[in-house]
C-alpha cells in the first residue's frame, strides 16, 4: 500500500514522531491511522522505558486548587532540560497531573513507593475475604486479583486519568510515557501533595 505525504505529515501532527517513524509505522499497518498510532505509542514507550535511566534534573510543579477552594494539589515533574521544562505541553502535563491527584487522592506515586507491609496487610484482608470454602491456592489468587485491584486504586502511575473523555481513559504512567517519546527526554513524576481543608 502506498502511504502518502498527507497521511504521514496528518500522522506526525497527531504524535509527534518523526517523519520516517510515521510512514514506517503507516506501511506496516497498511495506512491505518488508528493502528499506527498505536504501534508509535507502544515504540514510544520502549524508548521512553530507555530513557528512563537518565536523570531528570530539571521540571515544573504543577498545581491545582478546585474552584471550591477546599480541595488542591502540588506535584512535581521532572525532564531533562530547562527547554523541555518550559514547553507548554509539558507545563499542561504537570498540571493536569495536578487536577488528577486532587480528584482522584492517590497514595503513592508507583508500585515501589508502596510500603511491603501496607502490601502484607492488604494481601491477608483479602485473603480472609475470600470465600474459606475454597483451597487455599484459589483463595491465594482471589487475593492477588484484588491486590492488583487495590494498586490501581492507590498508585498515581496505574490510575486512569479522571477526565477519562479527553484522555481515552488512559493511564497516567501512559501519559507521562507518550510526553516522554514526544520531548525524547525522560519525564518522571518525582513527588505529589494533595491538600484537603479539614483532614
Amino acid at each position: 500500500m502506498s502511504v502518502t505525504a498527507q497521511d504521514v505529515k496528518a500522522l506526525r501532527e497527531r504524535t509527534g514522531a518523526g517523519m520516517m517513524e510515521c510512514k514506517a509505522a503507516l506501511q506496516e499497518t497498511d495506512g491505518d491511522p488508528e493502528k499506527a498510532t498505536e504501534l508509535l505509542r507502544v515504540r514510544g514507550q520502549a524508548k521512553a522505558a530507555k530513557r528512563g535511566e537518565r536523570q531528570a534534573a530539571e521540571g515544573a510543579i504543577g498545581h491545582y486548587v478546585h474552584f471550591n477552594g477546599r480541595v488542591g494539589a502540588l506535584v512535581e515533574v521532572n525532564c531533562e532540560t530547562d527547554f523541555v521544562a518550559r514547553n507548554e505541553e509539558f507545563l499542561n502535563f504537570a498540571r493536569e497531573i495536578a487536577v488528577h491527584v486532587a480528584s482522584a487522592a492517590p497514595r503513592w506515586v508507583s508500585e515501589e513507593d508502596v510500603p511491603e507491609d501496607e502490601r502484607a496487610r492488604e494481601r491477608v484482608i483479602f485473603e480472609q475475604q475470600a470465600d474459606s470454602d475454597k483451597p487455599d491456592d484459589v483463595r491465594k489468587k482471589i487475593a492477588e486479583g484484588r491486590l492488583r485491584k487495590w494498586l490501581e486504586e492507590v498508585v498515581l502511575l496505574n490510575q486512569k486519568h479522571v477526565n477519562a473523555d479527553r484522555y481515552e481513559s488512559r493511564t497516567i504512567e501512559q501519559l507521562r510515557a507518550d510526553l516522554s517519546s514526544k520531548t525524547g527526554e525522560n519525564v518522571v513524576i518525582r513527588r505529589f501533595a494533595r491538600f484537603q481543608v479539614g483532614e
